[in-house]
């Protein structure tokens, strides 16, 4: 009947006990952290021109030649046959020069703003605020499937299991609200790296993402956070005693358990017990703040009608994009605002019917020029970097003399925005088919580099050491791409 008790006791009270010891021991850990796990509001290693990022992922893959990257050579040898080194067909095949139908573009182009950039059909709103972005055209990056070019566009990496960019974020710079995660991803798809995308890997398991709902689903929320409690009926202060004195117990326990002549070996792994501490301690808090945050309801109808939650086309990602706005406003420091499904063909993922491109971009179009309105107004946009792009880009000629576009990872368009980029420049260029970055080329390092600069963090000095070795989101490449800067 002890045994019954005791057992009762520990499993019930054990997570309260592990929540106090991190709250009494938070000075403490403050005072010993390595620096890249300090919150440092300057910078890392040197100022930051941005203090959080939003990253707007396209899953799937948007055509360049049919958003941002005109080419009008397309129009006019459409239909031609032409060679190409096809990087599927090379992958499969080892063969290069394969012959592929010139395909036009489905949407014109026309040029926007004081700067004159061009952007198609599928983007008016977008186009809108072209004088806010800079364009990347000359993006490639590893990878020519959706799995691991979705991993190396998170991770940097294919074929280990790495940190998510996110998770090196805060790692480097901590959160700038402690009652809420450093790193949230909206609406996560489970497929092509699933939660490696927000993950951690060998980073304390504190430094990962938390998911807020999932793609295809409307909802928003974080499992298990409410505002209810079953103890509602007691005042606060009189919970938190009695949370308190068996915090209290439990410590006691604990102390014999790790005292010498014990056995400590079943004693949990230091990193899962720090995250474990971590992690309701942060749940404590956010029961508090989170309900009020995710309630999308208090926005006045016109800040909802920016977004286009009036209408069902644009609610779902109208919706993501909001809340991202409402967590950069109270301190997340990395959110990921994801576009895309949980089928075997992700959104963009036009291999035929090309035209499908159009609903997808009805889709975004309007919620993120929204967004990007809604941060310039509220002086968000100075300090907040909006990061904008798929994992490859799609290629000039008709797959398979159909009617899509394969994959591209060679040569596509990524822009950013607000954060201490310059406004309304293009940087790099692809040839004159939309198919290979030649001018300027960027790679996913050095975009991955770029943006942590950025945020302050030199991208070679963001270390950790695993396995006898010293990792970085950049791995041994990366290069700082300065002209981005404003």
């Amino acid at each position: 009947m002890n045994n019954r008790r005791n057992f009762l006791r520990r499993s019930s009270c054990g997570f309260g006990a592990l929540a106090a010891m991190g709250l009494m021991q938070r000075e403490q850990l403050n005072a010993t952290c390595i620096p890249s796990a300090c919150f440092n509001p300057s910078g890392l290693h040197h100022p930051a021109k941005a203090k959080r990022v939003i990253f707007l992922f396209m899953q799937g893959g948007v055509s360049q030649v049919d958003s941002f990257d005109r080419k009008p050579i397309l129009e006019a040898r459409d239909g031609e046959m032409v060679p190409f080194d096809d990087p599927r067909e090379f992958a499969n095949t080892r063969k290069l020069g394969s012959p592929q139908r010139i395909m036009k573009s489905p949407w014109a182009f026309k040029q926007y703003g004081e700067s004159g950039r061009w952007v198609s059909d599928l983007f008016p709103r977008m186009a809108e605020h072209v004088d806010k972005m800079a364009f990347v055209h000359s993006m490639h990056t590893d990878g020519v499937a959706h799995g691991p070019a979705t991993l190396f566009l998170h991770s940097g990496a294919m074929n280990v299991v790495r940190p998510s960019m996110g998770a090196w974020t805060i790692y480097g710079l901590g959160s700038e609200n402690e009652n809420l995660p450093g790193f949230i991803s909206i609406a996560p798809s489970i497929g092509n790296g699933g939660s490696r995308n927000y993950g951690a890997a060998f980073l304390p398991a504190k430094f990962q993402g938390t998911p807020i709902g999932s793609a295809g689903k409307t909802e928003l929320r974080i499992e298990h956070i409410s505002g209810g409690n079953s103890v509602s009926d007691f005042e606060p202060s009189a919970r938190w005693q009695m949370q308190a004195e068996l915090q209290r117990i439990q410590l006691q326990q604990r102390m014999l358990v790790t005292s010498p002549g014990h056995d400590s070996a079943r004693m949990p792994d230091r990193d899962e017990l720090d995250s474990l501490i971590a992690s309701y301690e942060l749940a404590a808090r956010m029961q508090v703040t989170a309900p009020e945050l995710f309630d999308l309801s208090t926005e006045n109808e016109a800040t909802q009608r920016l977004y286009g939650i009036d209408q069902k086309q644009t609610e779902a990602y109208g919706r993501r994009c909001l809340l991202a706005r409402r967590l950069c406003e109270a301190g997340v420091r990395y959110i990921q605002v994801n576009y895309g499904d949980d089928s075997a063909n992700p959104a963009w993922d036009q291999h035929s019917n090309l035209p499908k491109h159009a609903d997808h971009a009805a889709a975004v179009d309007q919620p993120i020029a929204g967004l990007l309105t809604d941060l310039a107004q509220r002086g968000l946009l100075e300090d907040t970097l909006v990061w904008w792009g798929g994992e490859f880009g799609r290629a000039p000629y008709a797959e398979k003399n159909g009617t899509g576009r394969d994959h591209n990872p060679q040569g596509f368009t990524m822009w950013l925005a607000g954060g201490g980029v310059r406004p309304g420049i293009a940087y790099g260029e692809t040839d004159e088919f939309g198919q290979n970055a030649i001018v300027n080329k960027v790679h996913m390092h050095d975009m991955h580099a770029t943006i942590l600069h950025l945020l302050g963090i030199d991208h070679e000095r963001l270390t950790y050491r695993y396995a006898g070795r010293d990792f970085r989101l950049t791995d041994v490449h990366g290069r700082v791409v300065s002209t981005l800067f404003a």
